[in-house]
């Protein structure tokens, strides 16, 4: 079986929905409670059985690339005063885990910057989690939900797999939306209260549609993960919308020749680059984590 082992997380972007919070601070280090948002994204990745994770980013984004280093003065300082825990705690990342960062260059998208990491991933197969997005960590199982569930789909089927969820209708015009197999037709009417990852085939995908457009409500969350052919698709595509290469013109590519399944998301996300969205995470975080220490 192949088991997927490596990730690739865009963290390039200047979060302008977090303004003025994301002027001096990366967006993907405002805190969700006592952790940044990366934090748990990246912990994610490893419940999922990630051992390589590249972080794609550019010059003014080294401070999330320091956060997952060791400062070794701070270590020293901690531990000289007894402080021994807390160093750990500091020093998380397993030992077998390898974070790396590479430059996009030139902001020209999504599609970009995940092919922007090639020169890491090479030809391994590999998933993509946008750094905006949390899943909630206090509910389900990470090593077996969701990024985990999908990384053991592909490795079954061979068929990439892209997250969706489903959304309200006043929301449809936000999101990527599955336009599915017309065999698979009965999964867009998924009833609400289900909640299970499920996995079936899907036929490409409508951006940011109107309502009365949309072919379903399973919107994109924002986790894939990826043949290593997607890789050829991005090459080859062309600057579109906003003289950006864009990730769903590659993903259509990839279902025309290899297929791709959507899977239905178990529990519940997080825009953390969403201002109202952020806040309401950071509440609900806070409060979950305040009361793991009565």
């Amino acid at each position: 079986m192949n088991k997927i082992t490596h990730a690739v997380i865009p963290v390039a972007g200047f979060g302008t929905r977090m303004l003025p919070l994301s002027k001096a601070v990366p967006k993907e280090l405002l805190p969700l409670g006592n952790r940044p948002a990366i934090h748990y994204v990246v912990e994610e990745a490893i419940a999922a059985g990630i051992k390589h994770i590249v972080l794609v980013g550019h010059a003014q984004k080294s401070a999330i690339e320091n956060y997952f280093d060791i400062n070794a003065e701070l270590d020293n300082q901690l531990r000289d005063k007894g402080k021994d825990e807390l160093a750990d705690s500091l020093n998380w990342l397993p030992d077998d885990v390898t974070i790396s960062m590479i430059r996009q260059g030139k902001p020209l998208g999504l599609g970009h910057a995940v092919l922007a990491a090639r020169p890491i991933i090479g030809d391994h197969d590999f998933a993509v989690l946008l750094p905006d997005v949390v899943l909630d960590p206090f509910n389900g199982d990470m090593s077996a939900d969701n990024l985990a569930f999908m990384i053991n789909a592909f490795s079954e089927g061979n068929h990439s797999q892209i997250l969706v969820d489903k959304v309200a209708d006043e929301d449809v015009h936000k999101y990527g939306i599955a336009q599915l197999n017309e065999a698979f037709s009965d999964a867009s009417n998924i009833d609400d209260e289900v909640d299970a990852n499920i996995s079936f085939k899907v036929a490409g995908f409508i951006e940011k549609p109107n309502l009365s457009d949309a072919p379903s409500r399973l919107a994109v969350v924002g986790r894939y993960v990826f043949s290593h052919h997607i890789f050829d698709y991005l090459a080859n595509t062309k600057a579109s919308v906003g003289g950006e290469i864009q990730l769903t013109d590659a993903i259509d590519a990839l279902i025309s020749e290899y297929g791709v399944n959507v899977t239905t998301m178990r529990g519940d996300s997080y825009d953390a680059g969403d201002m109202r969205s952020y806040l309401q995470a950071f509440i609900y975080f806070a409060q979950q984590q305040l009361a793991d220490e009565e």
